[in-house]
């Protein structure tokens, strides 16, 4: 049996994704601060304590995105989102700071 796991998501797929409307999950793991300062829109900050909120609210047939700084924690979280049943989970390749980067007007702070 293997152990649930997320793929990884490049900017240009989630772009295009975003533009489809395709129904997503985004959940943007960096401190507070950074992400009142700008998120990717339709993302929800998740920190240790909204974790039981997103568990009871997401659906588990919807994509989820897992966004942090630059794509490396995002791939422990994801990883631990999987393993909760969610049946699509994903790392963004070079987190929001390579997503401010290439995005800028699909930031809103």
């Amino acid at each position: 049996m293997t152990a649930p796991t997320f793929l990884h998501l490049d900017n240009a797929t989630l772009g295009d994704w975003l533009d489809a409307g395709r129904p997503l999950t985004l959940v943007d793991i960096r401190d507070p601060a950074s992400f009142a300062a700008g998120h990717l829109p339709g993302s929800r900050h998740l920190d240790n304590a909204g974790v039981p909120a997103l568990l009871a609210e997401a659906p588990r047939e919807t994509p989820l995105v897992v966004i942090c700084y630059h794509g490396h924690s995002s791939q422990q979280a994801a990883a631990w989102l999987a393993a909760q049943g969610f049946a699509e989970v994903y790392s963004l390749d070079g987190g929001f700071t390579d997503w401010q980067h290439r995005h800028p007007e699909r930031v809103e702070a």
